[in-house]
């Protein structure tokens, strides 16, 4: 009987059209998720009017939605390593498709945000594991690429929001956006044919066929069977106990705290921007159209901070990448608070997008991979779980800066998230991870 280590055959995998099957899927679910999370700043001007709202009340619906993500993150998101993580992918896009139509259905302020907090249940669940399954397939060689290109997806859903705002908001009114998050409900079905479940969650069960399946497409020429023994005594062993007790296990626990304390920094300065950027740049002057072609440049560079350090990760590794952009973040943000020159403020918003969105995309590949793949979602889930914290007083925060400084100068604020993140990371240790290295010569795992 042949044994196959499954992890180190993905590892040393060539990108093929399984591999771009799984990504295109979770590019579409995070993508939707992104589109879902920046209706809220993008129809908040509007909204406040309509619902008679002032800065911090507005604030405060923000935090309540994130408090659903914080709740569902934990919840859900920790459940895909017991469930599966395909099915929390698809349980949380059926929760945020529904309830993001309701939300726009809601006739007050309370049953909107009732509706959102139901919506953000979805979005919370979703992320940890789209990454950790994402994470799972990618080979070894171009994993951070992969993962980093993949979460773009958060920031084009972002931007084809913000386009759809520019364009539609003033003629249909800002619930029309939350009608089109009810799109992904009706692909769900294709979804669940097409969409592989995570490996660990077969090898647990024994679904030798599932795994052998799996195998050949990721490796053509691997002729794997299902009589084949993919390490089931091994991996349910390691699958045995408690997930979160096992984050804290093997010298795990000091860069665990940190991880959380990182993740929190960065979310704060994420939802911050997000929820009250279009804002900002109207009390600032600005009209609606332009005010949201800030986020437009904020979703950009997202993209090009993920991009381009994903790139620099295979050169330098993930810390050294991740220590930068939070020093250049907190230099953009100060820098940000004293300037009123159009151009240069587009700049500085497009860096300020690739030291917080881009920064998280890198995050999180590099947490999913600091742990051993059977608590992977897990570990990911807890660190976006308790980083979403930063996300709920965010917009709290902001609102009540606005409400006593000058609109600019809000965004220094947002140096000290930074700062924060960057000696965070200065002091994960790396040696008691779970990072695979692959071995440069090797035809075949057996």
């Amino acid at each position: 009987m042949k044994v196959v280590q499954t992890s180190q055959v993905i590892a040393e995998s060539k990108f093929n059209k399984f591999h771009l099957l799984v990504f295109l899927w979770c590019f579409y679910a995070i993508a939707f998720d992104g589109f879902d999370i920046a209706l809220f700043g993008i129809g908040l001007p509007d909204m406040m009017v309509e619902f008679n709202l002032d800065p911090v009340a507005a604030g405060s619906i923000g935090s309540y939605s994130l408090v659903g993500m914080m709740l569902g993150s934990f919840v859900l998101g920790s459940f895909s390593d017991v469930i599966g993580r395909k099915n929390i992918m698809a349980i949380c896009m059926a929760l945020f498709s529904i309830f993001s139509l309701l939300a726009g259905l809601s006739s007050n302020a309370t049953t909107f945000t009732v509706m959102r907090f139901i919506a953000a249940l979805g979005m919370g669940g979703l992320m940890p594991a789209v990454i950790s399954i994402m994470t799972e397939y990618s080979p070894k060689k171009n994993r951070a690429l992969t993962v980093g290109l993949m979460y773009c997806g958060y920031s084009i859903g972002a931007i084809i929001a913000s386009l759809i705002g520019m364009f539609a908001l003033e003629a249909l009114g800002w619930r029309f956006l939350y009608y089109l998050g009810i799109i992904p409900l009706f692909t769900l079905p294709l979804f669940m044919i097409k969409f592989p479940e995570s490996l660990v969650y077969y090898i647990v069960r024994g679904r030798g066929d599932k795994i052998a399946d799996i195998l050949n497409k990721v490796n053509p020429k691997g002729n794997y069977k299902e009589t084949d023994d993919f390490e089931y005594h091994t991996v349910k062993e390691k699958a045995k106990g408690f997930p979160v007790k096992k984050l804290f296990e093997d010298k795990r626990a000091f860069s665990t705290i940190l991880f959380w304390c990182a993740v929190m920094s960065t979310l704060l300065m994420i939802y911050g921007l997000n929820t009250w950027l279009p804002k900002i740049m109207q009390e600032s002057g600005f009209g609606i159209s332009s005010s949201l072609s800030f986020n437009l440049v904020l979703a950009l560079g997202q993209i090009t901070g993920s991009l381009c350090g994903g790139l620099l990760v295979d050169k330098i590794g993930h810390r050294r990448v991740l220590l930068s952009m939070f020093a250049i973040g907190a230099i953009c943000f100060v820098s940000l608070s004293m300037t009123t020159n159009i151009f240069l403020l587009y700049v500085l918003i497009l860096i300020g997008g690739a030291c917080t969105g881009g920064t998280q995309n890198l995050v999180n590949p590099y947490i999913s991979e600091f742990y051993p793949r059977e608590i992977r979602t897990t570990g990911l889930s807890m660190a976006v779980g308790i980083g979403r914290i930063g996300s709920i007083v965010a917009p709290l925060i902001v609102g009540f800066l606005l409400v006593h400084f000058a609109p600019m100068q809000a965004f220094a604020a947002f140096a000290i998230p930074s700062i924060i993140g960057a000696i965070a990371f200065l002091c994960i240790k790396e040696k008691h991870g779970d990072f695979e290295v692959v071995p440069e010569v090797k035809k075949q795992v057996v």
